[in-house]
Order: structure tokens, then sequence, then C-alpha cells
């Protein structure tokens, strides 16, 4: 199931060159297909002042091919975009010339653009967010204020992962004066306390780092957070492990080990110098950003965790709008939960038949494996954790569900598992379609849960349904009674 054009994005960065093919809602675009080539553009950018014969070579041959992808899989719209190596080279209009033979009309970004693409990237995937979104390219460093939905401040500086090695052999806290004067010199207003958002490879990588240092069960970019202090003990870290030990870790991509010793010196200077609050990876950023500025503002005010799980439900269900009215069908019994938790309640209940294809025996794992591990934005680790549960119970699954346990607390997980209980018992009762959902109502009082159905529905209270109806009102305290 499609909902939406097939759109392509060449991005020509100073490090890599990336295509990626997005696909699904146009609030929610699903990556289709994605590949990178490290061709290092921007290496020896600084000494020079032009592209290298070898990294042009590399480029061209990786565009030619990603021009040749996108038609074959029927891109409706494809858009390439250059950013600060072929911004600042000076044989840059020679290479974009060479680009054009191919085929491919290259838009070259300003600085401010970029940075403005990548702060409406972050704002796509986390729409509540309120920060300073920090996207480290090759040759660039772009940083952007964002709150309420919008780009309120930007700046691109000239401290892109492959220039911080030639700053920091200048002699010790060569780097950390240099920031800071590009940051006096920018005019950038320093306001403490606030998230510093992580976009870009390389500091994505550090977090990876970060992960593996501490365990973390979730192994899911995208929201990961790490308290301030992370920036520096990954400095420590850096400086005492070696090469070949940090090339063990399997999550860390080995292209991107070269450049983590200056990337995280230059994230700890950020950090002190911007006084930031906390640390949050966004795997959204130019890229996802060059795709939400063309929406209208009505499609940027959807949610995007529900247009994504309205899809994928849609797609991997048997009726597409069970889940709306689902979700709607259980509300009277969770009346008193926050805004945060109903939205959660409403994704899960939207996934609720993710699995039905699935062996009956492992139902309860397809969900549980959907809600932790898929490709969803606009939602943290808390919040997938008790989607995760709700589909665990809902397919079947007994107790908590695995990983869930570290991600979310107890009362959480309960709660949850109640959502679960009452979509196993509207998925039983109405068989996956609406009508009997329709003809049908459920509700709470003082010592019971009782389920009313009108004349239409009445034989379809049979024993299954009757022994689901007890489990949801046990769970509740309470007793299941007929209306």
């Amino acid at each position: 199931m499609r909902d939406g054009p097939r759109r392509a994005i060449i991005d020509i960065g100073s490090n890599s060159i990336r295509l990626v093919v997005y696909d699904g809602p146009l609030r929610a675009p699903a990556i289709l297909f994605n590949e990178k080539v490290m061709a290092g553009l921007g290496r020896g950018l600084g000494e020079t002042g032009i592209l290298g014969a070898g990294p042009v070579k590399t480029a061209l041959r990786a565009l030619e091919r990603f021009r040749a992808l996108t038609i074959a899989m029927g891109a409706t719209t494809t858009r390439t975009v250059a950013t600060a190596a072929v911004r600042d080279a000076r044989n840059g209009s020679e290479f974009l010339a060479k680009v054009a033979a191919i085929g491919l009309e290259v838009e070259l970004l300003s600085g401010e653009e970029e940075a403005t693409a990548s702060g409406y990237g972050v704002i796509s995937a986390m729409p509540e967010a309120d920060g300073i979104v920090g996207d480290l390219g090759g040759g660039s460093l772009e940083l952007v204020r964002i709150r309420g939905g919008e780009v309120c401040a930007r700046v691109s500086l000239p401290l892109g992962v492959l220039r911080l090695a030639a700053v920091r052999a200048s002699g010790r806290g060569a780097l950390d004066r240099h920031v800071r004067k590009l940051l006096k010199k920018s005019g950038w207003v320093i306001e403490k306390n606030l998230p510093f958002y992580l976009v870009g490879g390389s500091w994505r990588a550090l977090a990876r780092l970060h992960m593996h240092l501490v365990m973390w069960p979730l192994p899911i970019l995208h929201g990961y957070a790490m308290p301030s202090i992370a920036a520096a003990r990954l400095v420590r870290v850096l400086a005492q492990i070696g090469r070949k030990r940090l090339k063990e870790i399997a999550t860390i991509q080995s292209s991107r080990a070269p450049a983590l010793v200056d990337a995280a010196a230059l994230l700890a200077i950020l950090v002190r110098s911007l006084e930031s609050s906390a640390l949050i990876v966004s795997a959204a950023g130019l890229r996802e950003g060059l795709l939400f500025e063309n929406l209208s503002p009505e499609q940027r005010s959807e949610d995007p965790l529900i247009a994504a799980a309205r899809e994928s439900g849609a797609r991997q269900g048997r009726f597409a709008e069970h889940g709306d009215v689902l979700h709607e069908w259980i509300a009277p019994l969770f009346g008193h939960e926050s805004t945060v938790d109903t939205r959660l309640r409403h994704t899960a209940c939207l996934l609720g038949d993710v699995a039905w294809a699935a062996n009956p025996d492992f139902r309860a794992e397809r969900g549980l494996e959907i809600a932790l591990h898929g490709n969803w934005v606009g939602i943290d680790a808390r919040g997938r954790a008790m989607v995760a549960q709700a589909l665990f119970t809902s397919f079947g699954g007994s107790g908590v569900a695995p990983v869930a346990d570290v991600l979310a607390s107890p009362v959480d997980l309960a709660m949850a598992a109640r959502w679960g209980l009452a979509m196993r018992l509207g998925q039983r009762l109405s068989g996956g379609v609406v009508g009997p959902l329709n003809a049908s109502q459920i509700g709470t009082d003082t010592a019971s849960i009782w389920l009313k159905l009108d004349e239409s529905g009445n034989g379809l209270y049979g024993e299954v349904v009757e022994r689901r109806h007890r489990q949801l009102a046990t769970s509740l305290g309470k007793i299941a009674r007929l209306a």
C-alpha cells in the first residue's frame, strides 16, 4: 500500500554522498532505499582549496549509479543537493558541471539553507522539540534553534569533522578557543539549559558507542538520550580505547571510527559552551527537512507517529479502518490517562492487527518486535515499551514483555497491559471488522466492566469473548457484566 509519491533525495556532502528513496505517507515518509558512499569530497579542502581528483571520481561514479537507481525505482521526484565542500571549493562549479552532464540538476545549498533544512528535519521527527540542533557534517557544523515547530535562529560554522584535526594539531586547547571565537563572531545567542539534538553520522556513531558502554538494551538511535556529561566521558573513553577495540564494536561503522575522537572533542566543547541540559539523537536531519519544508501547514501539523502507525496498520493488517475505531471503542475505560498516554494507546490500536499473518505461536513476539524496533519517530523509549507491552499482551503474550521492563516503569507497563487486554477483547468480539464495534459499547462503573450489545450483535457474545471480558475486568479489579 502506497500513500503519496515516491521521492528521492541525493545528498552530496563533504564526507559522504547518499541516496535515500522515500515512500509512504507524506508526513511520515518511510525509507524505501538508502545507500551511502564515503567519497570524502572535503578531505584536504582546507589545505588545497579544491576538491581532489580521487574523491571527485568516486563521487561521480556514485552519482551515476544513484541516478540510474532513481529511474529504476520510479521516483516521482529526485532532488539533488550539495553542501559545504562543493560550496567552499574553488573548483566547485566545475564539479557541478560534471554532475549536470550525468543528468542531475544540483541545488547548491547556502549555509543558512542547510541549517534550516536540518532544523526542520528534527522538527519533522520530534514535533515538540525545544532546543538546539547541531548537525555535524564533513565540512560544516550547523547550529539551529528550534521551538514550537519553527526554526528560530541558525548559523553554519566551518567546523566539519574533516576540518577538526588540523585545528586540534595547532596545540592544546586550540579547538576550544577556535569554537568559542566562531560562536562569538557568528553572534550566536547562548541560551542555557536547553537540550542539544545530535544530527550527523559522526555524532550518531558516538551515541552508538555510549549505548555500548551503558549496555542499553534498545538498539534504536532516534530519540536516544544521554546526560550532557556523556560528551566529556566519551572524550576520555576514546583517549584510552584502541582503534582495534573500537572496530570490534559491531554497531559502529568502520568508516566513522577515524573521526570519532575529533567529533567527541567538538561535542564536549559545545556542551560546555552552550551549557546544554541533555543530548538527544535525531535520525532525521537535512534530507527529511527538505521533504518537510515542501509540506502544507495542514500536513506539517499531522502527528508523524499516528500517521506512520496508521499506514503500517493498514498495510499489514486485515481491515484498514479497524485501529481508529478500536481506539475509540476502548477509550471509556481509560478516561483518566494523560494525553501522552492516549496517543500511545491510539498507536497501539492502529498496530493492533499487524501480526495476524505470523505463526500463531509467535504473534506476541512479532508485535513486540514491531513496536520496539520499528522505524518510528515522535516516540521515546518509554513510549516504545508501552506500545510493545500493549501489542505483546493483545497478541496473547503472558506477563511483562521482554526488554520493556528496562524502558518503562511497572506502573506504565501494567497500564499498557490493560490496553492490550481491552484491544484483545475488541478484536475477538469484532473479528477485526468495524461493524460489531459500532454495534456495541464498553464502559466501567464502580464495580464492573460492562459490555452492551445492540440487537444486531446479540449473538456475538460467545465463550471466548466472555473469557476475554473477564480477563480485562479482573485486570482492572472489577467484574465482567453484560449491560
